[in-house]
C-alpha cells in the first residue's frame, strides 16, 4: 500500500459517480488468543514493571520530575501539550479503555467533511453528495462473511463497511458560471444511507440506492430509487417493494435513458445455509500433478465447502430490466454476475459472471469467468470466452491471466469488442516476440468471422485511449525495467503503420509527456478528445501533465500535433503560489471536434495555506469563474509553514522532503522542536529517477483522521515523506542492500532537519503505516542513533511468513533468503533498544500484514527486554475507520510521543542512563510484577514499559 496524500476533505467523484469514498487513508486473520469473543473491548493487558514507582524513585533522586512537574519545560520554550501525570497516565493505559487525544487534536478530526461533486453528463448541474463524518464503531462491529477475498455483511447483501452519502442537493451550473441555489432530492425515508449515485445518460434523472437502520426487518436490504433532477422528488423504481438490490459485485447499470439494469437478490432465495456441527470429512487440497502454484498471501479466502455454497448464496443475483414507467422484466438466469456493459448503442450488454469450481487458495478475481454477449433485453447472442480456475499465474511482475483478458467495447464504435491475449503463457519470465496481441471483433461476429489483429506488443498491454478510426493510442509497458510506451495507431486503415510516440522511463517523471484528455459522447463512453484551430487542418490533442520538475510540479496543458509531435502550451499552473490542476473539459458535450477558441475547463486551485476551490476557465480570453467557496476545514492551522526541501545522501542521490512547522513558529526565537518523521519507501531501478522531485510546494496541506500532521497542532515539526528510494540498478536487485539505503536516507533526512535548527537531534521520532511501520521497526534496530522513539502501524515485520513475495520483491524466500531475513526486523528484534509503539487493527486483511506479525514481533521485543506497546483494535482493517478507534490511535500516538520524545531527552541518552543506574541499584527480578487483566470498551492492549519515565531538568539538557 503507497504513502497517500490526502489533499482535501472533498472528493471530487468522477462523472458517473458509485459509493462514496472511504474515509481517508492513513499517512499510509484476527488473533484467535485475543479474540475468543467478538464484542468490543475483550482485553488481554501484558505490563511489566522494570522499575519502582516513579513517587519511590523522584523521593531518592530530587533532581528527576514527574512528567507533570511544571519544571518539566520543553526545547524551545514552548509548550508542546500538556502531559497528565504519570500515575494517571498509567492508570488509563492499563485500563484498556477507548481514549481520546487532546482537544486541539480532537477538533480537528471531528471538523464536519466537505461534500464530494458530481457534474451532469450536460455539465449544467452539479450534484453535492452529503457525508458524515467517522462512522462508529458499532457499525464495524456488524457481523461480516469472509468469502473469496471478500467480506460480506449478509444483512445488507453488500460489501461490508460500506460508507455512504447522507444527503443529495442539485444546483443549477448557470452559463456565467455561478451556482444557482440548492434543490434537495426528497422523497426517501428520514436517514437513510445513500449509495451508487449514478446520473442517466440525458442527465435527467438519478438512480442511487437506499438502506435503513432497522436490522430487525428487510429495510435493512438496499432498494433502488430513482429522482427527477428538475423536481428532485424521488421514488422507488420497483413498486414491489420485495426486489432488493445484490451489491456484491456490480450493482446496476443504465441502459438507456429510461432503463436500468439491476443486480437483484433472487426472489426466491431462501436462508442462508447453515454450516454442519459435524463436518463430512477433513478438508483436503492436492498437488499430486506436482503443479508449480505461487501465490501471496491473499486473506479472507474460502475454507471448505460450506463457504463455497455461501459464498454462492450471498453473491447470485437475478438480472432485472426495469423502466422508469414501472414495468419490470428479469433477464437471463440466477449467477454470479460479476460485471454488466452495456455497448455504446445500447444494443448488446456485456456480461461477465465466474463459476465453480473455486479455489481455496486464491482470492475470486481468480476463478473460472464466462464472458458472454447478450441483447439489452436479455437474449443470448454468444459466448466470448470461459477462462479456467487462475492458481497458477506467477508470482514475477508483469505476469497475467492466461487467455483473453481486457475484454471491452470500443469507446467509438457502436459495438465492436477488443481484448488482449497473451503470447507468454501469462508468465513475465517467458522470453516471446510478440508478448501481447490485441484483436477486435463485433458483437455479433459473421459466420466464420474470426478476430481482427488490431495490434503486436513486445512488452505487456496497458490499455487503450479511442478516438476514432484514424487515431488510438495503445500503452504497453514492463516492470522489471520500468519502460513504458505508447503506441499512435489508425484502426481503421490497415495501410497505415503503427509507430511510437513516446518511449520513457515510467520512473522518469521529469519526462512525462502529459495524457491525453477524454471527452464524453452523447453514448456515455469517453474518447480522445480532439482540437481544431482557426485555418488549421492538424490533428491536434489535448496532453494533460503534471509537470514535474526540479523545483516541483507545474501542472500543464499542452496543444499537441499528433502528426508532427510539435506541441504549444496553452495553460500552465501558477508555480509562484498556487497549485492548480485541470480536472475535466467541460464543453465536451456536443458531438464533432472541439474548437480551441471555445474551450471550456474544470479547474482545481489550492495553496499551502488555502484548500481546493473548483473555477470554470473559458478560452479564448481565458476567463475565470470560481463555483466553490468551501471554509478551511481546520482554520487552527491554516498559517501552517510548510517548505519542500532538498537534501543529498551520502552515495549522492538527492533526497527531498515536505517540512511542515507549526503556526507562528519561528526557529531563530523558539529554538528547536520535537520532530516527527513519517514516511514510506519506494522501489527505483536508476539514481537519477529516485532524485527526481515528485510533488509540489504549493500544495494544501490535507490532514487525514490518523496525519502525522495533527502533531502540527501539538508544536512538532513534521517531516513528511522524506524519499527513502531503494535502488537496484541494471541486474541488481534494490532489496538486496535494503537496510544500507534505508539507514542512509534516513541519516540525510535527520542531519538536514538538525542543520535546519528546527528539530533537537535527541527528540526526533519516526514513524509510518504497513511497508512505513516495516521501515519504521527496521531503523530502530539498524539506526538507533538517529530516532528517540517509533510509532508502527499495521505493519509486517517476518518475511518469511510472505514467503512468494512482498511489496515490489517478486523472488521468493528460496530464491532471496539471505534478503528476505536481513530485512526482517523480526530477526533483530534484539537490537531493538529505543520505544516502539505497535498498532494493528484485528482484522487486517491485506496481504502479508497479518494481525499476527504485530503479535509475534511484540512477544520478540519483549523477549529481548525492549520498551515497546502493542495495541490491537476491535474490528478495524488495514486502515483504521471507526471513531473510536481513530480516537484512541491518536491519543495511544500522542502518549508516545509526549513520554518518549518531548519529556524525555532521548530516551536512553548518557545522562538518563546515569540517573537510572542511580535509582536502579538493588532492583532484582524479584521486583518483576506481571499484570493481566480484562475488562470492556477498548483496545487490547499489551504493555512492555518502564513504569518510571522522567523529564530532566533544563541544565541536563
Amino acid at each position: 500500500m503507497r504513502l497517500n496524500k490526502v489533499y482535501h476533505r472533498l472528493t471530487l467523484l468522477s462523472l458517473t459517480p458509485s459509493s462514496p469514498p472511504p474515509p481517508p487513508p492513513p499517512l499510509t486473520s484476527s488473533l484467535s488468543r485475543f479474540s475468543s469473543a467478538r464484542t468490543p473491548g475483550h482485553l488481554r493487558i501484558h505490563h511489566f514493571k522494570r522499575f519502582k514507582s516513579i513517587s519511590t524513585m523522584t523521593s531518592r533522586l530530587p533532581n528527576l520530575v514527574p512528567l507533570n512537574s511544571t519544571a518539566a519545560e520543553n526545547v524551545g520554550g514552548r509548550s508542546h501539550g500538556s502531559v497528565s501525570s504519570a500515575s494517571t497516565e498509567d492508570e488509563e493505559a492499563l485500563a484498556g479503555k477507548y481514549q481520546l487525544p487532546p482537544p486541539e487534536i480532537k477538533d480537528i478530526v471531528d471538523a464536519p467533511p466537505l461534500p464530494a461533486l458530481s457534474f451532469s453528463p450536460q455539465r449544467d448541474k452539479i450534484l453535492f453528495l452529503k457525508r458524515r463524518s467517522l462512522p462508529p464503531l458499532a457499525e464495524l462491529a456488524r457481523p461480516e462473511e469472509k468469502l473469496a477475498g471478500m467480506r460480506i455483511d449478509g444483512k445488507f447483501n453488500t460489501r461490508s463497511r460500506m460508507s455512504f452519502y447522507t444527503g443529495i442537493g442539485i444546483h443549477q451550473l448557470m452559463p456565467d458560471g455561478v451556482l444557482g441555489p440548492e434543490r434537495e432530492i426528497y422523497g426517501y425515508p428520514d436517514g437513510a444511507k445513500i449509495n451508487f449515485v449514478s446520473w442517466s445518460l440525458d442527465g435527467r434523472h438519478l438512480a442511487f440506492s437506499i438502506r435503513g437502520d432497522d436490522e430487525d426487518n428487510s429495510s435493512s436490504k438496499l432498494r433502488v430509487w430513482v429522482a427527477n433532477v428538475e423536481t428532485g422528488k424521488a421514488q422507488p423504481l420497483f413498486q414491489s417493494p420485495n426486489v432488493y438490490l445484490n451489491a456484491i459485485f456490480d450493482n446496476y447499470v443504465w441502459v438507456d435513458n429510461t432503463s436500468l439494469l439491476v443486480c437483484a437478490i433472487p426472489s426466491s432465495r431462501g436462508d442462508p445455509p447453515k454450516k454442519p456441527l459435524v463436518p463430512s470429512g477433513p478438508k483436503i487440497q492436492t498437488n499430486e500433478q506436482k503443479d508449480v502454484i505461487q501465490v501471496r498471501t491473499f486473506q479472507d479466502l474460502l475454507k471448505d465447502e460450506y463457504d463455497e455454497d455461501l459464498f454462492d448464496y450471498y453473491a447470485t443475483s437475478q438480472l432485472v430490466l426495469a423502466s422508469l414507467d414501472g414495468t419490470t422484466k428479469e433477464i437471463g438466469h440466477p449467477a454470479v454476475y460479476t460485471s454488466l456493459d452495456p455497448s455504446p448503442d445500447h444494443k448488446y450488454l456485456l456480461v461477465s459472471s465466474i463459476h465453480r469450481p473455486y479455489s481455496f487458495i486464491v482470492p475470486c478475481g481468480r476463478f473460472p469467468k464466462k464472458v458472454e454477449v447478450w441483447t439489452t433485453d436479455g437474449k443470448f447472442v454468444r459466448e466470448v470466452c470461459d477462462l479456467p480456475l487462475a492458481e497458477d499465474i506467477p508470482i514475477a511482475f508483469s505476469s497475467v491471466r492466461k487467455g483473453m483478458r481486457s475484454i471491452n467495447w470500443r469507446a467509438d464504435k457502436p459495438s465492436t469488442l477488443y481484448w488482449a491475449e497473451t503470447q507468454d503463457g501469462g508468465d513475465a519470465k517467458v522470453e516471446v516476440s510478440p508478448r501481447d496481441i490485441i484483436y477486435m471483433q463485433p458483437a455479433e461476429p459473421l459466420e466464420g468471422e474470426q478476430p481482427e489483429i488490431l495490434h503486436k506488443l513486445d512488452l505487456r498491454y496497458g490499455g487503450i485511449s479511442w478516438c476514432d478510426d484514424s487515431l488510438a493510442l495503445v500503452y504497453e509497458s514492463w516492470y522489471k525495467t520500468r519502460r513504458t510506451r505508447t503506441w499512435v495507431i489508425s484502426p481503421g486503415s490497415k495501410d497505415v503503420s503503427p509507430r511510437i510516440l513516446f518511449d520513457r522511463s515510467s520512473e522518469d517523471v521529469y519526462s512525462d509527456p502529459g495524457s491525453p484528455m477524454l471527452r464524453r459522447t452523447p453514448d456515455g463512453t469517453y474518447v480522445i478528445a480532439k482540437i481544431k484551430k482557426e485555418n488549421d487542418e492538424g490533428t491536434y490533442v489535448l496532453l494533460n501533465g503534471s509537470g514535474a520538475t526540479p523545483e516541483g510540479n507545474v501542472p500543464f496543458l499542452d496543444l499537441f500535433d499528433i502528426n508532427a509531435g510539435s506541441k504549444e502550451r496553452i495553460w500552465e499552473s501558477d508555480k509562484e503560489r498556487y497549485y492548480e490542476t485541470v480536472v475535466a473539459l467541460m464543453s465536451d458535450y456536443e458531438e464533432g471536434d472541439l474548437l480551441l477558441n471555445q474551450l471550456k475547463l474544470l479547474i482545481s486551485k489550492e495553496s499551502k495555506t488555502e484548500n481546493t476551490q473548483y473555477s470554470i476557465h473559458k478560452w479564448p480570453e481565458k476567463k475565470v469563474c470560481q463555483i466553490t467557496n468551501f471554509p478551511h476545514p481546520y482554520p487552527q492551522l491554516a498559517s501552517l509553514q510548510k517548505e519542500m526541501i532538498k537534501y543529498q545522501r551520502k552515495d549522492g542521490v538527492q533526497l527531498t522532503a515536505t517540512l511542515y512547522l507549526p503556526p507562528g513558529y519561528d526557529p531563530s526565537k523558539d529554538g528547536p522542536l520535537p520532530c516527527l518523521v513519517w514516511s514510506y519507501p519506494g522501489e527505483f531501478k536508476s539514481k537519477d529517477a529516485a532524485g527526481q522531485v515528485r510533488g509540489s510546494p504549493n500544495e494544501f496541506a490535507g490532514i487525514g483522521p490518523t496525519s502525522a500532521l495533527l502533531w502540527l497542532a501539538r508544536r512538532f515539526a513534521i517531516l513528511s515523506g522524506p524519499t527513502i528510494p531503494i535502488i537496484g540498478e541494471g541486474d541488481e536487485e534494490a532489496n538486496d542492500r535494503y537496510v544500507e539505503q534505508l539507514v542512509a536516507s534516513a541519516e540525510a533526512a535527520v542531519e538536514e532537519v538538525i542543520r535546519r535548527g528546527v528539530a533537537h537531534p535527541s527528540r526526533i521520532a519516526v514513524g509510518g503505516h504497513s511497508y512505513g511501520a516495516f521501515m519504521t521497526a527496521n531503523l530502530l534496530a539498524h539506526a538507533p542513533h538517529l530516532f528517540c522513539c517509533g510509532i508502527a502501524r499495521s505493519g509486517a515485520y517476518n518475511r518469511t511468513l510472505t514467503p512468494f513475495g512482498f511489496q515490489n520483491e517478486d523472488r521468493t524466500l528460496w530464491e532471496a533468503m539471505t534478503t528476505y531475513v536481513e530485512m526482517s526486523p523480526f530477526m533483530s528484534a534484539n537490537k531493538i533498544k529505543k520505544p516502539i509503539l505497535l498498532i494493528h487493527g484485528e482484522e487486517d486483511n491485506n496481504s502479508g500484514t497479518l494481525t499476527m506479525q504485530s503479535d509475534r514481533f511484540f512477544n520478540a521485543l519483549k523477549g529481548h527486554g525492549a520498551l515497546s506497546r502493542l495495541v490491537i483494535l476491535p474490528f478495524e482493517s488495514h486502515g483504521y475507520a471507526a471513531r473510536e478507534s481513530i480516537m484512541h490511535v491518536l491519543w495511544e500516538t500522542d502518549r508516545w510521543l509526549q513520554k518518549h520524545c518531548v519529556t524525555n531527552s532521548s530516551g536512553e541518552s548518557a545522562e538518563l542512563e546515569a540517573c537510572k543506574d542511580e535509582v536502579g541499584k538493588g532492583i532484582t527480578d524479584s521486583d518483576n510484577q506481571a499484570v493481566v487483566g480484562s475488562g470492556g470498551g477498548g483496545p487490547e492492549v499489551a504493555d512492555f514499559e518502564h513504569e518510571g519515565f522522567y523529564s530532566l531538568p533544563r541544565s541536563l539538557l
